[in-house]
């Protein structure tokens, strides 16, 4: 999948979850990598003692990893060598690094697989709730952020389709309703690094349909939205009522309420609607 210049590459992504599942399970080797062109990669090795697990491709239904794929659940193994639930394609590799158990942890997006994570030990080691846990933690954190970079690119590549087709007046509103739509994803991500480079994908939209981002020209160039006002302006300036913004961003009603009148008075606005057009001008939103 091709991924915007604006985030990081796919291959550290999984580096990261690499090392965030050796550290966080008992299992001293991890490795894993993503679907390219049917086959996975494996791009990132962690406490390996040998060179055994490099340039691993793993195909699905094939090995341990294959099968955790086609199941779309986590599969393991406390003998790999002798195991008969599994075919013995990559036994050079997993072999060669000695490994005797070995988990994989499938990363599942939309019901599809996208690739896959290992976790093993030279011994047989035990393997429970506590150690499956937070593997599957970071498998599903890995999830979330290609579903987010997804939606990303498929805004992107809506907005550079449609930018020479409709009007500039439509124009202006596909960019605010796509901006609103990457406002509420943000707003649902807790991961402070991957909402800056939401903001960053945000202002890039801007570029690519041609729109600058609007120059301060009011009189309220120091007033500083917060996070959360800002996502409830964006959906407000769509038209959404208070009930749809709260079931756009997961906030009660009252909360957006809250918000929407800390950013009024931060506007000195009186009616949303003033509020939306005088943070238009600030440059607060497109």
């Amino acid at each position: 999948m091709s991924t915007s210049s604006e985030l990081e590459p796919e291959s550290e992504l999984v580096a990261r979850a690499v090392r965030e599942l050796a550290r966080r399970t008992r299992f001293p080797v991890a490795f894993g990598g993503l679907i390219e062109q049917g086959v996975v990669n494996v791009t990132s090795i962690v406490g390996n003692r040998t060179r055994s697990l490099e340039g691993l491709r793993v195909r699905p239904e094939r090995g341990l990893g294959g099968r955790a794929m086609m199941e779309l659940r986590p599969r393991m193994t406390n003998d790999y060598g002798s195991s008969q639930q599994i075919t013995h394609d990559y036994d050079v590799f997993v072999l060669g690094e000695g490994l005797s158990t070995l988990l994989a942890l499938p990363i599942v997006v939309d019901g599809r697989p996208r690739g896959v994570l290992y976790a093993g030990a030279w011994d047989e080691t035990p393997v429970g709730g506590v150690t499956t846990a937070p593997a599957m933690q970071v498998v599903q954190s890995v999830a979330d952020e290609l579903r987010i970079r997804d939606e990303v690119e498929r805004r992107l590549r809506a907005a550079a389709a449609t930018t020479a087709t409709i009007a500039p007046q439509q124009q202006q509103e596909e960019l605010r309703e796509s901006f609103a739509e990457l406002r509420s994803i943000g707003a649902s991500v807790d991961d402070a690094d991957l909402r800056a480079r939401i903001a960053r994908v945000e202002r890039r939209l801007l570029r690519l349909a041609g729109e600058p981002v609007p120059a301060v020209t009011g009189p309220i160039p120091s007033v500083h939205l917060s996070r959360r006002e800002t996502d409830v302006l964006a959906c407000a300036a769509l038209g959404a009522t208070n009930a749809e913004i709260a079931a756009q961003l997961g906030l009660r009603e009252g909360t957006v309420k809250a918000y929407l009148g800390a950013a009024m008075s931060k506007l000195d606005a009186s009616t949303r609607h003033a509020a939306v057009a005088k943070a238009r001008r600030a440059g607060l939103l497109p």
